[in-house]
């Protein structure tokens, strides 16, 4: 089985992680940090806008089962390209719409995926494609939280229930059942 890896940064990294870790051909999701300056950087230390980086997830996936291009388009569907450093309530260079291409390919994809996504947005996409860089994992507690801990977090239940229909309605041929 071939393994790739997708960065996406669509805000809170919960709400992101929550859309991706039950998708045919995903074998994991990580929240994290990227695009950043500080080396190890702590929870507190990126939500408080200093440190430059986004709350991302890495997915890691079968191309035979499911595409990089088919993972931009479920990235547009559920989060708001449009919005600039923010997502909701969530404001800040953190919570940033971003693309962290691993490879030549993925940034033509990603520019394709932006131009497909324009179509069903009524303002102009604001999502970077930045740089691959340093990786780093979200504190344990962080990981699998919707599954763990979301459904007792009001924020988590304002955000995700909605990400996830979206996603149920645009993309249920992609979903485990």
């Amino acid at each position: 089985m071939a393994q790739e890896i997708a960065t996406l940064a669509g805000g809170c990294f919960w709400c992101t992680e929550a859309v991706y870790q039950n998708l045919r051909g995903v074998t994991s999701v990580e929240s994290g940090y990227i695009g950043g300056t500080l080396p190890n950087p702590t929870y507190e230390q990126v939500c408080s806008g200093s440190t430059g980086h986004a709350e991302a997830i890495r997915v890691t996936f079968d191309p035979d089962m499911i595409s990089y291009a088919d993972l931009l388009d479920i990235f547009f569907a559920t989060h708001d390209p449009t919005t600039l450093n923010r997502q909701g309530n969530d404001i800040g260079t953190q919570y940033r719409s971003a693309i962290f291409p691993h490879s030549p390919e993925q940034e033509a994809q990603a520019r394709a995926g932006i131009e497909r996504a324009q179509a069903d947005q009524s303002a102009p996409i604001v999502t970077t494609i930045e740089a691959d860089a340093p990786w780093y994992p979200a504190e344990d507690y962080h990981q699998k939280y919707w599954d763990r801990v979301g459904d007792k977090n009001p924020y988590c239940m304002a955000v995700i229930p909605p990400k996830l229909a979206k996603l149920r309605k645009g993309f249920a041929a992609r979903i485990e059942a």
